[in-house]
C-alpha cells in the first residue's frame, strides 16, 4: 500500500510540475521567493523529528468538491462553472492524490494526523465568525452535522484522529488546536488542503506566530486559481513557513 501512495506522490508531483513549469524543476531552497526574499541564503534542510511532527489537513470539504450539471445552468452559472474548472482539475488530478499519499506515509510512520473544518454549531449559523457572516464567496452557512461540511471521505480521518471544527479562516484562532499539538508535543507541522490564499495561508501565518515549525506542500494545496495559488505561497515562504513539494518532503520524513 504504501509503495502505491508514495508511486502516487510522485506522480502528482511530475503532473505539478508539467502543470506550472516549462523548465527544469526548481528546488524548493529557491522556489517561490518574493522580493523580500530574493537574495536571501539559502534555507538549511528541516530536522524533521518523530514525535513532534504532524500533518494538518485543513478544509477539504464535501462542500468544496460538488458541482452541478453545467447543463442545468444559465449563460453566467456556465461562466462561473467553466472559471472554476481548473481548480476542480487539479484538485483531483493533483491535490486529492498527493494528500492520500501523505496520509499513507504519515499512517504508516506512525505521525500523528490531524483535520480541520469550517462548520458551525448552529442550525442557523448564528455562532459564526463576523468574516462567514459578510456578503459574496465566503458567506458560508455550514452546520456541523450537514453532508457539505463533512471532510471528502478519500481522504478523510480514520481512528481517533483528531478534527478540529472552526468558524474562522485560521484552525488555530478558532479552535483549541494550539492547545491539543502542545499536550501532544507537536512543534512541526506538514500542511496540505484548501484554499492556499485563505485558510492556508491564516493557519499557516498562526502557527508560526505561535513558534510551529511549518511546511506547505505545493502539490498539496490549491486555490480559486493557480495565479492565486502560486502568488500566496511566494508571499507566504521564508517568513511563517517553507513551501516544498511532496516529493522533496518525503526526503524529510523522519
Amino acid at each position: 500500500m504504501r509503495c502505491y501512495h508514495l508511486q502516487t506522490i510522485a506522480a502528482g508531483a511530475a503532473l505539478e510540475a508539467a502543470m506550472t513549469t516549462t523548465g527544469p524543476p526548481v528546488s524548493w531552497k529557491q522556489a517561490y521567493r518574493s522580493l523580500y526574499y530574493a537574495a536571501a541564503p539559502a534555507p538549511a534542510d528541516p530536522k524533521l523529528e518523530r514525535g513532534k511532527l504532524g500533518l494538518l489537513v485543513i478544509d477539504v470539504q464535501n462542500v468544496y468538491l460538488r458541482r452541478p450539471e453545467r447543463a442545468m445552468l444559465d449563460g453566467p452559472g456556465q461562466a462561473m462553472y467553466d472559471a472554476w474548472t481548473p481548480f476542480h482539475e487539479r484538485m483531483h488530478r493533483v491535490v486529492l492524490p498527493t494528500i492520500r499519499g501523505l496520509l499513507d506515509r504519515f499512517r504508516g510512520d506512525g505521525h500523528e494526523v490531524l483535520y480541520a473544518r469550517i462548520a458551525c454549531q448552529t442550525k442557523d449559523g448564528r455562532d459564526r465568525s463576523l468574516s462567514q457572516k459578510l456578503p459574496g464567496w465566503n458567506n458560508l452557512l455550514l452546520p456541523k452535522d450537514e453532508w457539505e461540511s463533512q471532510i471528502v471521505a478519500d481522504i478523510g480521518p480514520q481512528a481517533d484522529e483528531i478534527i478540529v471544527t472552526k468558524t474562522t479562516d485560521s484552525a488555530l484562532t478558532g479552535t483549541n488546536l494550539r492547545l491539543m499539538l502542545t499536550n501532544l508535543g507537536i512543534s512541526q507541522l506538514v500542511c496540505c488542503g484548501i484554499f492556499t490564499d485563505q485558510c492556508i495561508s491564516s493557519t499557516v501565518r498562526s502557527l508560526a506566530d505561535e513558534s510551529f515549525s511549518v511546511i506547505v506542500v505545493d502539490d498539496g494545496c490549491a486555490a480559486a486559481s493557480d495565479d492565486l495559488h502560486r502568488h500566496e505561497l511566494e508571499i507566504i515562504n521564508m517568513i511563517y513557513c517553507h513551501v516544498m513539494s511532496s516529493s522533496e518532503l518525503l526526503g524529510y520524513l523522519p
